[in-house]
């Protein structure tokens, strides 16, 4: 009911923002398609490793990875892998929330949507071209430890 009503807002506002002006709401439209059309192939690529994962790891193959009873070295691993991984938000949200049904741990999850977020080993070249070799370093290191940190507390508050 509430995605509705999210809906129902979104469209309310394109019909405002038509009325005000149809041909900048038209660009805009226009350049959000491309946009879209831009990001859908990598997209589609991840959500398809990711279903093929899914299909493929057990419940039990996850859980002995990255689940509750795995403790530092699942969070190790999750963290690795949410360092060097390149999803977007509205992917790793989702992941995790699958992840954890199939017996992933709270913690272990946490530390990978953190590291995810914030730990940039990817786009790394990128952000030392603008900011520095130095200031990349810290900023993704202190990131990476600040992971595990926020893991424990979720991991501390949520009971895991």
């Amino acid at each position: 009911m509430f995605t509705l009503l999210l809906y129902l807002l979104a469209l309310g506002g394109l019909l405002i923002s038509f009325w005000k002006d149809r041909h900048k709401t038209r660009l805009a439209l226009m350049k959000g398609w491309k946009a879209f059309t831009n990001i859908l192939p990598d997209f589609a690529v991840v959500l398809a490793l990711i279903g093929i994962m899914l299909t493929y790891l057990s419940p039990h193959t996850i859980a002995a990875l990255v689940g509750k009873n795995s403790g530092f070295p699942g969070m190790l691993a999750s963290s690795i892998v949410g360092s060097v991984t390149l999803i977007p938000g509205f992917v790793a949200f989702p992941l995790a929330k699958s992840l954890l049904d199939r017996g992933a741990g709270i913690m272990q999850m946490a530390v990978f949507v953190s590291t995810l977020m914030m730990v940039g080993v990817v786009t790394a070249p990128l952000e030392s071209r603008y900011f520095g070799k130095k200031e990349t370093i810290l900023r993704n290191s202190l990131s990476y430890v600040f992971s595990f940190i926020v893991a424990i507390i979720i991991g501390m508050v949520v009971g895991a």
